[in-house]
């Protein structure tokens, strides 16, 4: 949108609209006005400042690009794992990984990644990302072949209280008494919902339970790094995916069965796993996207809202029927989804209270100091 709309002021200017109009033997004085667009583009691309102009995705939108990613690779997942026989979780996560690096590397050739901000961000806090990448994703996958889809999401509703006393503890930000009911209601809906597919062993629990903590400091990681630190998405990706890959790497002889180089490559099945690894980029990138726009805990709703669609869908689409239980317990979370998104809304309109006025002047060190006192206060999630 940035390019396009910069094209097209640059056409409608009087200058180089004359100069388009010029025969052939003032090529070179067009192609001189191209070449000063290119420029122009390329800054405001590769800027930092470009970079935070991207990095202002609207909710809504951000929400939908990971919701829509999200159902479609479900489907092709299921599709790699059951039909295509690859099960090899944590090595088809590596795949993802190593895809996403590959196609990031190609923009960054072209110079279409942002630039990475000038921020305070430590490389500790950048391999800190990287290692719960790995870990959250790799098991998350662990965990989805050794249990069933209903345990699978029983879990995944603590990862909302995991977050909420993340969150307190390192940046104080406190939940109002309101939201947390409205949370409460979308963890007993989900709970409801999923209840009939109970179905685990032993070291799948253990990986489920495993896969709880990082999976809360991956999602609060992401959002505070884009919003407090004015990472985009695409460049913090560029600068963790190769820590996760090394990671992903240790994890697979202790995760993965044996027998993966002996695997039958035919390019059917090899396209079906690059299409998924192609899907696995876009929910990365789309995550992230959708993590810097809202929060943590706007997100881990998105992925239960997202749950109660696929039931509520696969009940009046194809004909199947989970159970009363099941369908009440979708609806009741979808209305706790509704009252937490209106809750979110509202809060977002009231207007931010009036600082008190002071008689004296103030001097520039003084509102400085102001301002650093203001930015380390209690927040509000």
């Amino acid at each position: 949108m940035l390019c396009s709309r910069e094209i097209f002021r640059f056409l409608v200017r009087k200058d180089v609209r004359k100069i388009l109009k010029r025969k052939d033997s003032d090529a070179g004085e067009k192609g001189k006005a191209l070449e000063d667009l290119r420029a122009s583009l390329f800054n405001k691309f590769y800027s930092v400042d470009g970079a935070k102009h991207q990095r202002i995705c609207g909710p809504v939108a951000a929400l939908t690009f990971n919701f829509m990613v999200a159902i479609g690779i479900i489907f092709i997942n299921k599709w790699v794992l059951k039909n295509i026989g690859f099960q090899f979780p944590v090595f088809l996560t590596f795949i993802h990984y190593a895809v996403s690096w590959v196609l990031m590397a190609i923009l960054n050739s072209f110079s279409l990644l942002p630039a990475s901000p000038p921020s305070k961000s430590t490389p500790f806090s950048l391999f800190t990302l990287g290692i719960v990448m790995s870990l959250s994703t790799g098991l998350s996958n662990v965990s989805l072949k050794y249990n069933s889809v209903g345990f699978y999401q029983m879990a995944k509703i603590a990862v909302t209280p995991s977050i909420v006393l993340a969150e307190f503890i390192w940046y104080n930000k406190r939940v109002t008494f309101s939201k947390v009911i409205a949370l409460t209601v979308v963890s007993i809906g989900v709970a409801i919902a999923t209840v009939t597919d109970l179905q685990f062993n032993l070291f799948g629990a253990c990986v489920a339970m495993a896969w709880i903590i990082p999976s809360a400091i991956n999602k609060i990681l992401w959002s505070n790094l884009q919003q407090q630190e004015n990472w985009t998405a695409l460049s913090l990706m560029w600068k963790t995916t190769p820590i996760t890959l090394l990671f992903l790497v240790s994890m697979i002889p202790f995760l993965d069965p044996p027998g993966v180089l002996a695997f039958h490559w035919s390019f059917r099945n090899t396209s079906a796993i690059l299409l998924s690894a192609f899907l696995g980029f876009l929910l990365q990138w789309s995550g992230a996207l959708a993590l810097g726009a809202t929060s943590a805990i706007s997100h881990v709703v998105l992925g239960q809202f997202k749950t109660c669609v696929l039931l509520l869908g696969s009940y009046y689409l194809f004909g199947s029927n989970p159970g009363t239980t099941s369908i009440c317990g979708a609806f009741i979370a979808i209305g706790g989804m509704s009252m937490f998104t209106y809750l979110n809304l509202n809060a977002k309109k009231q207007p931010a209270p009036p600082k008190a006025s002071s008689s004296l002047p103030k001097s520039k060190l003084g509102e400085g100091n102001e301002e650093n006192r203001h930015g380390f206060g209690t927040d509000s999630v």
